[in-house]
């Protein structure tokens, strides 16, 4: 691929996030009913150059905020969760590429991204003592090159990537990251992934049989953890945005079936409302419903504006600021006392009618 348009800011990778989203949910029923994988879809994606908006604005990259990151996630996962999830190790590897690689390994790699190619992952294994006792062994011989031998599961993102990034345990026992070509000599990945959900990621594995690797493909993913990051917090923010996308999207296709195909309750039937949409115990739930998604989505915008501002800092109390004798307990208590002032389940009713049947709330000053 070579290097055409590159996103220049977080409007412009929302935008695209968007169009994407719309574009994926056309298909998205039929690809996880017959599991056909998302091989178009995602060079759609790459196309579109949105792989590449973490990538430095030293190298050309829109170096976007991790807000906006989670947006980009949350967006397309409305409409398709598995295609969601394939990039998702993709943005944490091009990561630790920010953190751990070299000039040169950035310049290279980030030119790669540049240019729509994909990370993988192949990082758990199976059969193992915890998460973290990670077997695969990254030999380095009298060269100064590596050979990678091992087997991982759950490889999302693997069986459709250019790179795969491998983490692996150097002969002193540290973790490295070894960034090995999807066409790489006895690398193999097996389309064995057959989960009840997330049925067209492809997360299946992957077979390393003395994978031979450059010195200047290898990172040292161990320095990672050995001052304060942000390595696991921005994962975790992208899952998180993965299943507020999810409850996002099934929000949405509820409403559109009971507005379109439910019929109503007979008992609600016979009270004369006309349709399930009708139905004061359905606008509730939905009310409901639709005040857990907004807060999902609140609290993830929260998460990632926190993990933008722990950059700079990373803790400011601990245990002992719910001393009494410090009063910051005070803060909960009050704001516990005040969302008692006025009856929250009629505010659900108005939500849920307007969810359902698009009704405005009334004109009065108590909502």
């Amino acid at each position: 691929m070579s290097v055409a348009h590159v996103i220049a800011d977080y409007a412009e990778a929302l935008a695209v996030a968007a169009e994407l989203a719309a574009h994926f949910r056309k298909g998205a029923a039929e690809r996880d009913a017959r599991r056909r994988l998302p091989h178009a879809e995602l060079e759609r994606l790459s196309a579109s150059r949105l792989l590449a908006v973490t990538v430095t604005a030293r190298f050309g990259g829109a170096d976007v905020r991790a807000d906006t990151l989670a947006e980009i996630f949350r967006l397309p996962a409305a409409a398709d969760a598995s295609l969601a999830q394939i990039p998702q190790s993709h943005f944490v590897y091009v990561n630790v590429l920010r953190r751990q690689g070299t000039d040169e390994q950035q310049e290279f790699f980030f030119g790669e991204v540049l240019a729509g190619k994909r990370f993988g992952n192949a990082q758990s294994e199976a059969g193992t003592q915890h998460v973290q006792d990670i077997r695969t062994r990254l030999a380095r011989l009298p060269d100064g090159s590596y050979v990678l031998d091992g087997v991982k599961h759950y490889s999302t993102g693997a069986l459709f990537a250019h790179w795969i990034p491998v983490l692996a345990r150097s002969d002193d026992d540290t973790l490295h990251v070894a960034n090995v070509p999807r066409d790489a000599p006895g690398l193999t990945v097996v389309d064995d992934w057959d989960g009840m959900g997330q049925r067209t990621t492809a997360s299946g594995t992957v077979r390393l049989a003395s994978v031979p690797v450059p010195a200047d493909r290898v990172v040292p993913h161990h320095l990672t953890y050995q001052g304060p990051q942000l390595h696991g917090a921005v994962a975790q923010l992208l899952h998180a945005a993965i299943d507020a996308g999810i409850a996002s999207g099934a929000l949405a296709e509820a409403v559109e079936f009971v507005r379109t195909k439910s019929r109503p309750w007979f008992e609600s039937a016979a009270e004369g409302h006309a349709t399930a949409a009708e139905d004061p115990l359905l606008i509730q739930r939905f009310g409901e419903l639709a005040i857990r998604e907004r807060a999902a989505e609140a609290l993830l915008r929260e998460a990632a504006r926190a993990v933008d501002d722990a950059r700079a800092l990373f803790e400011v109390s601990g245990t002992r600021s719910a001393l009494d004798s410090l009063g910051l307990h005070r803060h909960w208590r009050d704001a516990r006392t005040h969302t008692l002032h006025d009856p929250a389940r009629w505010k659900v009713q108005h939500i849920g009618r307007h969810v359902l049947n698009g009704t405005r709330p009334p004109r009065h000053g108590l909502l």
